[in-house]
């Protein structure tokens, strides 16, 4: 058993599909189906279930998935520490990163930073900060960036923290809120916790909700248009001059509510030369 077997029992533990597996793996699917029969013979075991919907692992075969992935673990760290012995910035920098801040702030972010290294591979994965936190749990990435609090017990570094704001295209005003038309969008967690917790401080009946949309930027298009309000970060509408924008605060202007986007790695990671200059660069951008 070697490192191809490992990545094809870890790859079809993920896709649940020889077929997709196949395809990812770049090999036929006989090929695939006969390497797992001849893993089986080695083993002694049955791997895999075959049903109606995909497959699925005995006992067995969930052991020698986590085998499988804790071998690719330490092989690509030994494959990092090797890389970073002759102390020079070079090699592959796993990044996970919060969706909106990829979307807004990342690129120039990048861009920079391989203008300065550019020996360096990016491999980058985006989605909800709570997926990101996880991968950062599971070492999966180097260095994670989310937005909101989340309970990470190593490393992290705020990077900014922004406004949020109730946003349509003319003024209205706070208390006509609740009889207003309000675009809702899918966010994460803590964004939507604190917005309906600013909201049940505000007012005693529940918005008025004429749009549910899957994604922050169509929402933001929506109220361009005129079709309503929403509630919004500062990185997505901060330039957007033309909309009209009211920052949101508890009733008697005591607090004022923020999003916060913190950086998060462990301190073992530094031992990489190319996570500790990763660090470095991003905490040192102006803020």
């Amino acid at each position: 058993m070697d490192e191809k077997d490992w990545r094809i029992l870890t790859t079809i533990h993920q896709d649940r599909n020889i077929t997709k597996a196949a395809e990812r793996l770049y090999i036929s699917q006989p090929a695939l189906t006969y390497r797992v029969k001849q893993l089986e013979e080695e083993f002694k075991v049955k791997i895999l279930l075959r049903g109606k919907k995909g497959v699925d692992f005995t006992t067995e075969g969930e052991y020698l998935v986590n085998y499988a992935t804790q071998m690719l673990t330490d092989l690509r760290k030994a494959k990092e520490h090797l890389e970073n012995m002759d102390n020079r910035i070079k090699g592959t920098l796993r990044l996970g990163v919060s969706s909106i801040f990829a979307r807004y702030e990342l690129p120039e972010i990048i861009k920079g930073f391989l203008k300065m290294y550019p020996d360096v591979e990016i491999i980058l994965k985006t989605g909800w900060s709570l997926d990101i936190n996880h991968m950062m749990q599971k070492e999966e990435t180097h260095v994670g960036i989310v937005r909101g609090d989340y309970n990470w017990q190593g490393n992290k570094a705020l990077l900014s923290e922004e406004g949020v704001y109730i946003v349509s295209k003319d003024k209205i005003e706070l208390n006509e809120l609740p009889y207003l038309p309000r675009i809702n969008y899918e966010t994460d967690n803590s964004l939507k916790m604190l917005t309906d917790n600013w909201w049940q401080e505000t007012y005693n009946i529940p918005p008025n909700y004429t749009m549910d949309v899957d994604r922050i930027d169509t929402c933001r298009e929506m109220v361009i248009h005129g079709l309503g309000y929403a509630i919004l970060p500062d990185i997505c509408i901060k330039k957007f001059d033309n909309l009209y924008k009211m920052k949101i605060t508890s009733p008697n202007n005591s607090e004022s509510y923020s999003r916060k986007t913190w950086l998060i790695y462990r301190e073992n990671a530094l031992d990489l030369s190319i996570v500790k200059a990763f660090v470095g660069f991003i905490r040192a951008l102006p803020r």
